[in-house]
């Protein structure tokens, strides 16, 4: 079983595709891949563009990525309390051909900021949005203060948020093996 983890930013030191590569690691059941955004280059969406270019390539492989997994975990970076530019370019050009853009996948839903609510704002938003476009969303976790709670190398510092986060995962393949 293969589960599929990347972040809601654009951004090449991504503190969101930190955590979501945390987080994929804790789950014993799947072959874990991590991707970044920009593995999957796409131009700024716009219908006059669509019809000049058609679809880039790149959103088909982004597509073929999220069908071929069984498992995804998404961790949105937050702008302005809404997604990250570059994750809604890439979801608007990939809803265009796909209105499942997750395909019905379970999901754990995650944000992080360097700011104390932990990117709440965009992860509310999104566990409503979401779920019309075929998340199936398993679980949300928010870490709040980054920069305070997350070490490279080591992971969630904090040992509430870290166990928050472990039985969170825990429940979820236990759920997942059961269904």
């Amino acid at each position: 079983m293969k589960l599929l983890a990347f972040a809601g930013s654009n951004s090449s030191g991504s503190i969101n595709k930190q955590l979501a590569a945390y987080a994929a690691g804790l789950f014993t059941r799947y072959e874990i891949e991590v991707v970044h955004l920009n593995d999957f280059p796409m131009p700024l969406f716009s219908v006059d563009l669509e019809k000049e270019i058609g679809s880039p390539e790149s959103v088909d492989r982004f597509i073929d990525k999220i069908a071929s997994c069984d498992f995804i975990v998404l961790s949105l970076a937050e702008n302005n309390k809404c997604y990250n530019a570059g994750f809604k370019n890439a979801f608007d050009w990939i809803s265009r051909k796909q209105a499942k853009v997750f395909h019905n996948k379970p999901m754990l839903l995650m944000a992080t900021s360097p700011g104390k609510r932990g990117g709440a704002a965009v992860l509310e938003f999104a566990s409503h949005h979401l779920p019309f476009y075929g998340a199936d969303i398993k679980g949300l976790f928010s870490l709040p203060s980054f920069n305070d709670n997350f070490k490279a190398g080591q992971g969630i510092t904090n040992e509430d948020l870290d166990k928050q986060l472990r039985d969170l995962i825990l429940k979820i393949e236990t759920q997942e093996q059961t269904a």
